[in-house]
């Protein structure tokens, strides 16, 4: 095996092996609330809208991982300690800032999202209970994020990976006592997998403050806080920061627009479409792990100005990713029925997932190249082109589920059993067509980061 393979698989394999327990939470939180009662549908709508909620919330400060990862990176690559100690400084202060502004205005947000979600009361009720308690742990939550990026700038994914395996690890386990009750845990139902989710990020976030103390406790030493947040350390972190909060903002319309749609086509349709996201998302955590070593080792060799190993970096990285899109292509067309049944036993649920296989194994093609170009990108801190990539997948979602929707005479919402004057279901036709504008933000973004790879990428 090359040198290069056995450095990207030494960072890539850590945060596979954290990356996927992140899909298994989902599905296990969805797999409870499917099995607390009669209703399924409804119990996963709740989670599916609380967990859209914090999704509105936490993509916003997605930069506290990618901008700090990238920045740090670069400054490893330079042998720049100090900028790497003052760039942690300054992601965990903006993080604990940010999670007290959402303590406090959680109440806000809640009444202002509602305004414009359009689901039954059922599912309203239960999306409230789950974000009310799930909230508090926001200080963790942010705090993790920035622990996160910075120990994968310093080339180390192994700190991350212990700790997702931690949270997610305990957040499986606490779920499932909680929610039926086992031992000494009591039956807490709905709210126990709320509350399993608190505990367990804080559990994280702990475990990230030991491993800095005992592995970069010198790294920190004569770090003023003050210090670190002046000068123009801190103007280069703000601004490479601000295109990644277009960039969230970006996705945020692309994927609470899928579940905001999906929803007004009632209870059935919202909850096969969170299942079907969840099996798409199990797919990029994949991806992610090789994304996260393209970011850190193109940081690093930019920080180093060595363009051919960027080259070779970027080569690889794309090898490997074309061998994970292979395998979720062969997955999902021939495994997802065992998925589908494993996360409800909604006969009507699992039914209605069935109809969207094809996507399930079409979406993969798109979705790991796009996933791989983001962190090769974010490592060399070009943050502009990821802006404008961004941009035009949200504008490709829009319109193609908007021209779509007007080109098949769709409602914006209805009965899924109604029937359009061709003879197909509304809730089918609304679902298929969701699922290509999804697919068309993925080409998006693809095609947007291949063309501007050697103007932006190796220009340095």
């Amino acid at each position: 095996m090359k040198s290069i393979d056995r450095q990207i698989l030494s960072l890539a394999i850590p945060s596979i092996l954290a990356g996927i327990t992140v899909p298994l939470v989902g599905m296990v939180d969805i797999a409870v609330a499917g099995h607390l009662g009669s209703d399924g549908a409804s119990f996963i709508g709740g989670i599916t809208i609380g967990s859209m909620l914090f999704d509105l919330l936490y993509w916003n400060f997605a930069f506290l991982r990618e901008g700090t990862g990238g920045i740090t990176a670069q400054a490893f690559g330079r042998g720049d300690t100090k900028a790497c100690a003052e760039t942690l400084v300054r992601a965990v202060g903006i993080s604990a800032v940010s999670a007290l502004a959402l303590l406090l205005l959680q109440w806000v947000f809640v009444w202002f999202v509602f305004l414009f979600i359009d689901c039954s009361p059922a599912v309203s009720s239960l999306a409230r209970t789950y974000f009310f308690i799930r909230i508090w742990a926001a200080p963790a939550t942010l705090g993790r994020m920035a622990f996160a990026g910075w120990f994968i700038g310093m080339q180390d994914t192994v700190r991350p990976m212990v700790s997702d395996l931690i949270v997610n690890g305990l957040n499986i386990l606490l779920s499932l006592a909680l929610g039926f009750g086992w031992g000494p845990f009591p039956a807490m139902g709905f709210s126990g997998v709320a509350l399993g989710t608190v505990v367990a990020q804080y559990a994280g976030l702990v475990y990230f403050a030991v491993a800095l103390v005992s592995r970069h406790r010198s790294l920190l030493r004569g770090i003023g806080i003050r210090h670190a947040f002046k000068g123009g350390g801190m103007k280069d972190f703000m601004g490479t920061n601000v295109d990644l909060v277009v960039k969230s903002i970006c996705f945020i319309g692309i994927y609470i627009g899928f579940t905001l749609i999906s929803a007004r086509y009632g209870d059935l349709l919202l909850a096969s479409s969170a299942i079907c996201m969840k099996l798409f998302m199990f797919c990029s955590y994949f991806t992610d792990g090789f994304a996260y070593a393209g970011e850190a080792m193109t940081g690093k060799y930019i920080g180093m100005g060595d363009r051919p190993s960027v080259r070779l970096t970027v080569r690889h990285i794309f090898l490997w990713t074309a061998g994970i899109s292979v395998l979720f292509v062969s997955l999902n067309t021939f495994a997802s029925g065992p998925l589908f049944r494993l996360m409800s036993d909604d006969t009507s649920v699992v039914d209605s997932c069935r109809n969207f296989i094809p996507w399930l194994a079409l979406v993969p093609l798109m979705g790991c190249p796009a996933f791989a170009w983001d962190g090769i990108y974010i490592g060399a801190t070009a943050t502009r082109a990821i802006r404008d990539s961004s941009i035009w997948a949200l504008a490709s979602f829009l319109a193609v589920w908007f021209a779509g929707r007007a080109v098949a005479g769709l409602p914006s919402s209805a009965d899924p059993a109604a029937m359009l004057t061709d003879g197909l279901p509304v809730g089918l036709v609304a679902m298929h067509l969701l699922f290509l504008a999804y697919f068309s933000h993925l080409l998006a973004r693809t095609l947007t980061l291949t063309v501007r790879y050697r103007r932006t990428i190796l220009e340095f």
